[in-house]
């Protein structure tokens, strides 16, 4: 008698998203390279053979984990800029610790796996082009001179200036860290009172 294959209508899951869970968390906390079948197995609660059944390869695991987690960043960030106040939201969304961790891992370990380098590329492209078309529209509804500021400079500054601030400060390093987030915190709050069309005057000393 033949044993019916098991397929992936078989699977739980559950068990796929825990095995996810558990990638993303000793990515975050010790990196990629810990990230091995046994290490994941142990930390969703399985056997090692589950990972290889959900996962052909490791492989495989990252790169759901990656597209899973692309896809769930941009439906935070479309949420972000459909607020009430999309750059503050934004920006407090640019600043998400464990996710800036977890896509500076995936940074590392795109420069051994091609297909990585790829989805990570396409997904940051495809995240800077929301960015820029949402911001060509507030910054002009704010009177805020684009060509002096483009939207492409703003995204681009935007997720830099975030990114290092919770790279950096993960290494321990905080020199300018407040300095900076209140400077583009009190723009922000600037842009927020200006309620009528016209040129942005000088931020405020404080």
């Amino acid at each position: 008698m033949t044993r019916a294959r098991r397929g992936p209508a078989s699977q739980d899951p559950r068990t796929r998203d825990a095995l996810l869970r558990a990638a993303a968390q000793i990515m975050v906390e010790e990196g990629y390279a810990a990230a091995t079948s046994r290490r994941v197995a142990a930390r969703a609660g399985v056997k090692p053979s589950l990972v290889h059944y959900y996962f052909p390869t490791m492989d495989d695991l990252f790169l759901r984990l990656f597209r899973d987690r692309a896809e769930a960043a941009l439906r935070r960030q479309r949420q972000a800029l459909a607020s009430d106040e999309p750059l503050q939201a934004l920006w407090d969304l640019s600043r998400d610790p464990d996710g800036t961790a977890l896509i500076a891992e995936f940074a590392a370990f795109a420069n051994h796996r091609k297909a990585i380098r790829a989805e990570l590329a396409a997904h940051t492209e495809r995240s800077r082009q929301i960015q820029v078309e949402a911001l060509s529209r507030l910054l002009r509804e704010h009177g805020v001179d684009t060509q002096t500021l483009p939207p492409a400079a703003a995204a681009f500054l935007l997720q830099s200036v975030s990114t290092l601030l919770v790279l950096e400060s993960q290494l321990g390093l905080t020199t300018g860290h407040a300095e900076a987030a209140a400077l583009i915190d009190r723009f922000l709050r600037h842009l927020k009172a200006t309620e009528t069309p016209g040129a942005v005057p000088p931020l405020p000393d404080e």
